[in-house]
């Protein structure tokens, strides 16, 4: 096959045809993705007014909703744009910003919610030391890492699958681009990258569910040495809410990365792809303000002040 020319662009064959029923399924999410982003954005608001989220954990919580409303840019926009207007074309750069965001974002978010996990492990089995172990210039450290691990991954992915020569078939089965469908149309021998590829997304998953793992063990060792049945209960809500999240995000990228290849198909890749950049995003400020005390309390705080500027 001759080399692609890489001024061309590429064909994203979308995830919905021009029918009734994927009409519908198409506006349903639009409709999710639209809560996200105003769930997400409410959930900073709030973290931002109100004094007394002016904490690690929250300020943690505020970069995972930062994080989720740049995953719903990055992917539902463009989507919905090609699915209205026909055009399902995209360039060699827009891709490769496709694929660095989304794995900054999505490694990024699981050394987040590592950081997160020791924060609640300080705030229960060391509760009077919690302002130094859990510092404000450690939490700026660690989103920080976050934030540079992620990008890091991405940054060597988009730029390592970017630098392949692209055949003549230019037809992604996706309705973004993902680094492992833009491989497969790689001229070139691609066995060692997508070995190495393979191993970073394994590694950027363990890692932080290891430190997770470790986390929740030692809470759950300290609290069921608490004598007092209040005591616990308090112990296990304040984690439910984290654990919920930990286990759709995980949940979801040990399914896609541990399953073997041969039983993937695209449609496969397509319905898990929409879970994690779509389902979850909207399911974690919901998760965090309906099984939060003090976020519930801010909301309310939040719809009185402007009831009464209304007034």
């Amino acid at each position: 096959m001759e080399n692609w020319n890489t001024t061309s662009d590429f064909i994203l064959l979308g995830l919905f045809r021009h029918t009734e029923a994927h009409l519908f399924l198409f506006v349903m999410l639009l409709i999710i993705a639209f809560t996200s982003l105003v769930g997400n954005a409410l959930m900073l608001l709030l973290i931002l007014l109100d004094p007394r989220l002016h904490r690690p954990m929250y300020f943690l919580l505020s970069q995972l909703s930062l994080m989720d409303m740049i995953l719903v840019f990055t992917i539902v926009p463009k989507m919905a744009v090609d699915y209205l207007r026909g055009s399902k074309s995209i360039s060699l750069v827009g891709c490769g910003f496709q694929i660095f965001f989304f794995l900054t974002l999505g490694g990024g978010e699981c050394f987040l919610l590592a950081a997160m996990s020791y924060d609640r492990y300080v705030a229960i089995c060391h509760p009077l030391r919690y302002p130094v172990l859990m510092s404000w210039k450690l939490c700026l450290r660690m989103t920080l890492g976050s934030w540079f691990l992620g990008a890091a991954d991405g940054l060597m992915q988009a730029a390592a699958t970017l630098n392949f020569s692209f055949c003549s078939a230019h037809e992604i089965d996706h309705f973004f681009c993902e680094a492992p469908t833009l491989v497969h149309l790689a001229c070139a021998d691609t066995s060692v990258f997508e070995y190495v590829m393979y191993l970073c997304c394994v590694l950027m998953l363990l890692v932080p569910i290891s430190l997770i793992l470790i986390s929740y063990s030692l809470i759950l060792a300290a609290v069921l040495q608490m004598r007092s049945n209040e005591a616990r209960k308090k112990a296990f809500a304040t984690c439910s809410s984290h654990l919920s999240v930990v286990g759709l995000f995980f949940g979801a990228g040990i399914f896609t990365y541990m399953k073997p290849k041969s039983y993937r198909s695209a449609n496969y890749n397509k319905v898990v792809s929409v879970y994690y950049t779509v389902f979850t995003p909207v399911l974690n400020p919901l998760i965090y303000s309906l099984r939060n005390s003090e976020v519930k309390g801010a909301l309310r705080k939040c719809m009185v002040m402007n009831k009464i500027r209304l007034i």
